[in-house]
């Protein structure tokens, strides 16, 4: 789980764990990537620890806290962007080594960008206007298996997928099954 500045408490307990660590004098255990993609060199450097003391947290199940830096340098300009994360997981080192939760982290991003931007973007879901009960959940789901269907049937661009469907509704059914007949 990411730990974000909604839980204020949790998010400044874990960045003083890592920020002092002789105070606490966990054993700690290191990762780190890099890759070059958008005209972008990003560096990811992950820091887990299993030694966190007891009560500290006040957060049930925790096996290891982490605090994720990601520094990216554009290609063109220079430019210089830092970002650290702090979260806790369930899983144990021996589960998890720190490899592995970077690796996790990544894949985790992977399924927000294919799931959640679709979603956000070419459906405009956060526009959504839509309110009453659980009518956001019905059509978050809606959307859900329309994204599936498409992905299923092969589509890698979801919105040329919506484009083509909204001009052949008779393609739209075939997806469902539903043949048209004469």
């Amino acid at each position: 789980m990411l730990v974000k500045n909604n839980h204020p408490i949790l998010h400044r307990k874990l960045r003083c764990f890592f920020a002092s660590p002789n105070l606490f004098e966990p054993v700690l255990h290191r990762a780190s990537s890099s890759d070059l993609s958008h005209g972008r060199v990003t560096v990811r450097r992950l820091v887990a620890s299993a030694d966190v003391p007891a009560g500290y947290l006040d957060f049930p199940h925790v096996a290891q806290v982490f605090c994720l830096r990601r520094v990216q340098h554009k290609k063109s300009g220079g430019k210089r962007q830092e970002e650290t994360i702090y979260g806790l997981t369930s899983l144990s080192p021996q589960e998890a080594s720190a490899k592995r939760l970077l690796s996790l982290l990544r894949g985790h991003w992977h399924i927000e960008n294919k799931s959640h931007y679709v979603r956000d973007v070419t459906f405009d879901e956060d526009r959504s206007q839509v309110r009453c009960g659980s009518i956001p959940q019905v059509l978050a789901a809606i959307r859900n298996t329309c994204i599936g269907l498409m992905r299923n049937s092969g589509y890698k661009n979801i919105a040329a997928a919506c484009r083509y469907h909204a001009a052949q509704p008779h393609a739209a059914l075939a997806l469902l099954g539903i043949r048209k007949t004469e």
